[in-house]
């Protein structure tokens, strides 16, 4: 298994403390999947946007669409998210 280093939330500082701010302010938590963009806050804020638009933003899909495809893709990548 790959190994990643993460800043947790007590050690980050400004800049990463706001992304952890950001991405736990809906779940009360930030997800592991989300922890792995602490040496770059930017990009750990850019997934957020993109999860938000992916899952929330106009579609035709209904959300219940979108998270069975991302169900389905999960499975396919033996992926546990």
């Amino acid at each position: 298994m790959a190994w990643i280093r993460v800043i947790q939330p007590p050690a980050a500082d400004k800049r990463l403390g706001h992304a952890y701010e950001e991405v736990g302010a809906a779940r009360g938590t930030v997800a592991n999947i989300m922890k792995i963009h602490s040496v770059s806050p930017g990009v750990m804020s850019a997934h957020l946007a993109l999860y938000k638009r992916l899952m929330f933003g106009p579609s035709d899909l209904s959300r219940r669409q979108r998270e069975t495809i991302g169900v389905v893709v999960s499975g396919a990548n033996d992926c546990h998210y």
